[in-house]
């Protein structure tokens, strides 16, 4: 489904990825895990288009996508929840969820999926007129996940879904990102959380420096002691 080849990227004089390549299979959850700073958010933003690589590929469904503009990304299916949410806190919840389907001309499939974001989150569905400034910090993240999925990516890129959220409310995203991967949606997880990042994701990356150190799946990374003892506070 995605493939990124030899990815360098750099912030100003920083070279913030270097040499990274990974594949992503339709239907999986795949989590990037390391440090702040490692260059998670970096490729997330790239494969988005929010970022230009100074080298390398990303390949989306077999069509390259380097470089495109995020517009024409959403548009071949792949949606990006940043970090920190960033919804439109002027607007209601309604609007920011009608703005996740500004690309799209099927009335009766948008319909569709807003219902569909109602049943998973069903916090928004009672707050549909309210300012989106005003929600709390969980229901601030169920909105910016709903809008994205208005989009109806195929791939859904998430920035550290749990940051600043109550226990209770992290184990209830989890929970809804595995309920929208059971519907088809491939996601790509950056997560610090990397117990909960494992625990649900197929196959996992570690990402140090800009560049992937190891990678397999979730359930060899979580027994493997060099995770365990960066990543899983050695237990």
């Amino acid at each position: 489904m995605l493939k990124v080849e030899d990815l360098n990227v750099y912030y100003g004089n920083i070279h913030a990825l270097k040499g990274v390549s990974l594949e992503i299979n339709e239907g999986e959850i795949v989590t990037l895990i390391g440090a702040n700073g490692a260059g998670k958010s970096t490729l997330l933003k790239t494969i988005s288009g929010l970022l230009k690589p100074k080298q390398g590929k990303i390949i989306f469904e077999g069509k390259s996508i380097t470089a495109k503009a995020a517009q024409t990304i959403v548009k071949q299916g792949i949606s990006h929840v940043p970090e920190g949410r960033r919804v439109f806190a002027n607007m209601t919840v309604e609007e920011n969820l009608q703005l996740g389907a500004y690309l799209r001309k099927d009335k009766k499939g948008i319909k569709q999926d807003m219902e569909m974001v109602y049943d998973l989150f069903p916090r928004l569905l009672e707050r549909l007129k309210q300012q989106a400034g005003t929600l709390s910090g969980g229901e601030q993240q169920m909105l910016a996940m709903g809008r994205a999925l208005m989009a109806k990516p195929r791939l859904l890129l998430l920035d550290e879904p749990s940051m600043g959220l109550a226990p209770l409310l992290v184990k209830t995203i989890f929970r809804i990102i595995e309920e929208i991967n059971v519907t088809g949606t491939t996601v790509l997880l950056v997560e610090q959380n990397a117990n909960l990042a494992l625990s649900i994701a197929d196959r996992a990356y570690v990402v140090e420096t800009g560049r992937i150190v190891l990678s397999g799946n979730a359930e060899e990374l979580t027994s493997s002691e060099k995770v365990k003892m960066a990543y899983l506070g050695g237990n």
